[in-house]
């Protein structure tokens, strides 16, 4: 059965403004093995950094995956009409923020190639909650109720090129976590105690 429509837009608007920046702040704060603790329920989650195709700039998605046969996988649930897939498209030059690596990589549609359904079912079954989200058991289901449901998804395979280091990646923001601990332990130790009468 299908997503209502106005469910779907709900959803994209709730994954746009709400999970996926707090998805990339665990990043930057150097928790992304913490975000893939518990793959079966929350899904395999890796950080995309894309280049906007009208402004340019930066910009960061958090993506289900799956490892198929040593390579990375990915889908646009929302097919074409999500914008970090219509950024893929014009500019496929991507970082890829895995768990434990970060990586150069080039970002393909290989959407209807020969093991498209294998791999679709895969990321799906990689993607924890959001596939039972999106009404679809990628476990139970044969292959031609798959690809019903799962017409309008873009299948992406991400092509590792080179690992990167350096300032600017995962855990950029991760010096905050100690800050924060000095802070509120001179807070708590620091302020005038009340005298018991």
């Amino acid at each position: 059965m299908a997503m209502d429509p106005a469910v779907e837009q709900q959803l994209r608007k709730g994954f746009k403004y709400l999970l996926n920046p707090f998805m990339v702040f665990m990043w930057r704060l150097g928790l992304g093995q913490w975000i893939n603790i518990w793959p079966d329920k929350a899904g395999r989650i890796l950080v995309l950094t894309h280049t906007g195709r009208k402004s340019g700039r930066l910009r960061r998605t958090p993506v289900n995956y799956a490892l198929v046969d040593g390579e990375l996988y990915c889908c646009a649930g929302f097919g074409n009409i999500s914008d970090w897939y219509r950024n893929l498209m014009a500019h496929p030059r991507v970082e890829i923020w895995l768990p434990n690596s970060w990586w150069a990589g080039m970002a393909e549609d290989i959407t209807g190639c020969a093991d498209h359904l294998a791999i679709l079912r895969q990321v799906l079954i990689a993607s924890g909650y959001a596939a039972p989200l999106a009404r679809i058991d990628p476990q139970k289901i044969n292959d031609e109720e798959l690809a019903a449901l799962t017409a309008d998804y873009r299948l992406l395979h991400l092509r590792r090129l080179h690992p990167l280091t350096g300032p600017g990646g995962p855990g950029d923001l991760a010096l905050l976590w100690p800050l924060a601990t000095i802070a509120l332990l001179i807070f708590i130790f620091a302020r005038p105690r009340r005298q018991r009468r």
